[in-house]
């Protein structure tokens, strides 16, 4: 592609730097109005500056892709809610031996549960109950958030639906799940094996100093506890029945035989009303007669009408959370069958919507707009950046050492990957090599080329592990874990000790893994 007229690429340029340092660096002092604001705002100077026409930039928005991701965010919504991840905490925690065994799981479950469910919304859900085990067993918290935040972004590697990279890279390259999921399966694997490793070279004595006691199953079971407790209240108009006794010590002993009883049979019987308030026969028998009888059977319906309604309440919930996850496995299979991801993910998402029978409104308020407007936005920006020229003329230098079919070509292929995944962020730079990359591997053959878009979905993924920057899953994870109740800050440095070796090892081991079957 020639270069553009001096001036459009200069506009351009700018246009793009502005939104490349919003997206980066998204509270910058003379401009702090975020990320998705500064991505508009890139898109609009590129239409203002002439770079595009507005009819460019509205075909620039990729609407499969957008689709695929609000569908695959309406599913997470209600498999949040149908407690799925909470019973990922839960086996976290599952007879745990110990601080590396934790470790080891957290790499495992959050490489699985990112592939299924996308990194970011792994690492919203995970972080705060990891620090919670952390804090309860007086382990360390920094070498706990670097498993989740690093396995959440390898696992993600391995599906089209894992992360918004590739989500691009499967619809542009027309790469079906199977073919993305098997590509990478491989490499993911050596990649979370490696990830273990080093994090174990790294924070094996600190995590050994502390061990994990066996209380940390009271996790589970504390939050058992809560939800019985809350849940078998009496409700206001049940205790107001008690207005109808005389006497409190009356009211005092009722009480004690509803709460204290273990059998509804018991409540009949007349010796344990008089050993359960110690009174006399007498005193006894009066209570099962006349009106201390009478408020006592009122107690006991209205007991028996609660525990019905949680019984009904509690099977309701069973089939509802059935139903989710099932819709979920529903779509899944469709995506290993070919079809088309985009509408797949879309049709799950309405499901669950009709099946819900509720107004829908409070569960798309939790779909994340701004991320989808971003994506907008950034569409329309690269695209007028990719017009003006320069990613053509950088690529057409690399080109001839960056070739798919050597060692060194694949080898210079990845660092570029990586250098400019953590200087324009993942996402970017997919949109400015993809096409490039796909073009240079396909003169050599069909097959070369979709093992570029996958080598491309791989490295830049794994990009986002370098740095506490790279990713949007380094950045919740960090943000979780300082507005927690304990505060923990993960520093720049601190993550870059651990991200910049971590990075560059599994990048070497696994790449040549990476094949297209």
């Amino acid at each position: 592609m020639a270069m553009a007229p001096t001036v459009r690429v200069t506009l351009g340029s700018v246009a793009f730097a502005i939104f490349w340092v919003l997206a980066v660096f998204p509270a910058v002092p003379f401009l702090p109005i975020g990320r998705t604001a500064g991505s508009l705002l890139g898109a609009m100077l590129m239409v203002v500056f002439q770079v595009i026409t507005p009819e460019e930039a509205f075909s620039a928005v990729d609407l499969p892709i957008l689709g695929l991701l609000f569908g695959t965010m309406v599913v997470s919504v209600f498999l949040e809610r149908a407690d799925m991840f909470k019973h990922l905490g839960k086996l976290l925690s599952w007879r745990s031996c110990g601080g590396r065994d934790l470790l080891c799981r957290i790499c495992i479950i959050s490489a699985i549960s990112s592939a299924i469910f996308t990194n970011d919304t792994c690492c919203v859900v995970l972080t705060e109950f990891i620090l919670k085990v952390a804090r309860q067993n007086n382990l360390p918290p920094q070498p706990l958030l670097l498993a989740l935040a690093s396995s959440a972004n390898i696992g993600s590697a391995a599906t089209p639906i894992g992360n918004p990279q590739n989500l691009v890279i499967a619809v542009q390259g027309r790469i079906s799940f199977v073919e993305f999921l098997f590509g990478i399966l491989p490499a993911m694997v050596v990649g979370i094996a490696v990830n273990i490793a080093i994090l174990l070279v790294y924070y094996s004595k600190l995590l050994s100093t502390e061990k994990l006691e066996e209380e940390v199953e009271s996790v589970g079971a504390e939050v058992i506890h809560e939800d019985d407790v809350t849940g078998h209240r009496f409700s206001p108009a049940t205790m107001s029945h008690l207005n109808c006794l005389n006497s409190m010590e009356w009211c005092d002993g009722i009480d004690a035989i509803v709460l204290g009883s273990s059998s509804s049979s018991e409540y009949f019987h007349v010796d344990n009303v008089r050993n359960r308030m110690s009174v006399s026969g007498t005193e006894a028998q009066s209570a099962v007669g006349g009106t201390g009888r009478n408020c006592l059977k009122e107690i006991l319906w209205s007991q028996a009408l609660d525990e019905k309604e949680d019984t009904i309440g509690r099977w309701k919930n069973l089939l509802w959370n059935t139903c989710v996850y099932l819709v979920t496995m529903g779509m899944l299979i469709a995506l290993l069958m070919g079809l088309n991801m985009s509408w797949s993910a879309i049709t799950a998402a309405l499901a669950l919507l009709v099946l819900d029978f509720k107004d829908a409104r409070p569960c798309l308020e939790k779909v994340s707009y701004s991320l989808l407007i971003f994506f907008c936005g950034m569409f329309i920006t690269v695209d007028g950046f990719n017009k003006t020229g320069i990613p053509s003329a950088l690529w057409e230098f690399m080109e001839s050492y960056a070739r798919i079919d050597t060692v060194e070509g694949v080898a210079i292929l990845a660092l570029v990957i990586l250098l400019l995944s953590n200087i324009a962020s993942n996402v970017p730079t997919v949109l400015l090599l993809g096409a490039r990359v796909a073009a240079s591997a396909a003169e050599i053959s069909p097959v070369e080329e979709k093992r570029a878009w996958l080598i491309l979905a791989w490295v830049s993924t794994i990009a986002g592990n370098l740095s506490l920057l790279g990713s949007a899953a380094n950045l919740i994870v960090c943000e979780q874990a300082r507005r927690s109740p304990s505060g923990y800050n993960l520093s720049f440095f601190g993550h870059l000790r651990f991200g910049l070796p971590s990075t560059l090892i599994i990048t070497a081991v696994s790449l040549l893994l990476i094949k297209n079957y």
